[in-house]
């Protein structure tokens, strides 16, 4: 069993006057132990990267820069065809991004985070994966990287040395190769239900499939979607449910530690 776990979310998803998701930033923020923060391509602007970042640094929240495919009208979930020394060149813009805000707020980047399609892009392409370790090796060789457990992402990390943290997903579902079921559009989930399922993993290290299965998975960190219908009553049961089963809930930088 788990005595502490990292609860981390993706964060400042508006642009502009438009906001994504029911759950105030503001609120968020004093659920979680890290933040995910659009960096543009997908979401976010300047004002809201300023904004957002200094609230992670009020907060004690860990700053991480959350990369996407350039598609604001797609929110970054649909795949585009890209040549991977151009994907990276747009990750390295979006990480200066995100590091220069805190900068200014005096909080270090402490992860890198890929986002959406971008995301599970990487976890099954091993060229890709290995170019984005490559470069964080140089820009960002202390930052910690998120991926799933069963990525090439995470494949690739390990065998740099990189420091790397392996997720679990609350609200979404797993299938029996151990990862997420990608969809674009979710429903509102039950709050004590997403809860019991996160205490389950801390507790047993395991999940349930959509095939109806028991499998293991190996993580770090517990992610929920901002973006998600309900999103902040749902972190809050999340975050109950793990104090109440005695487990803390601390940076990825604290358990990067103890790795």
């Amino acid at each position: 069993m788990k005595d502490a776990v990292d609860l981390n979310c993706d964060m400042g998803e508006g642009f502009g006057q438009w906001v994504l998701g029911d759950a105030p930033d503001e609120e968020i923020m004093q659920i979680i132990s890290s933040a995910n923060i659009a960096a543009g391509f997908h979401a976010g602007d300047p004002n809201a990267m300023d904004r957002v970042v200094k609230l992670a640094q009020a907060h004690g929240v860990g700053l991480g820069a959350h990369p996407g495919y350039a598609d604001l009208q797609g929110f970054g979930r649909r795949y585009i065809k890209t040549d991977p020394a151009e994907l990276i060149n747009d990750i390295v813009y979006q990480i200066g991004a995100i590091r220069e805000f805190g900068r200014r707020h005096g909080s270090p980047l402490q992860h890198v985070k890929l986002h959406g399609a971008l995301y599970m892009e990487a976890a099954v392409n091993e060229d890709l994966s290995q170019m984005l370790v490559d470069t964080l090796q140089i820009t960002s060789p202390d930052s910690l990287l998120f991926c799933m457990g069963i990525s090439k992402t995470y494949a690739a990390a390990k065998r740099a040395g990189h420091p790397v943290i392996r997720e679990f997903y609350a609200d979404r579902d797993y299938d029996n190769s151990g990862s997420i079921v990608f969809r674009r559009q979710v429903g509102r989930p039950d709050p004590a239900q997403i809860a019991a399922k996160c205490v389950k993993a801390c507790k047993t290290g395991k999940v349930t499939t959509v095939e109806g299965d028991e499998i293991e998975i190996p993580f770090e960190s517990i992610c929920f979607h901002s973006d998600t219908p309900g999103a902040l009553v749902m972190g809050q049961a999340i975050r109950a449910g793990l104090q109440d089963a005695g487990i803390r809930i601390v940076t990825a930088a604290e358990i990067a530690k103890t790795l």
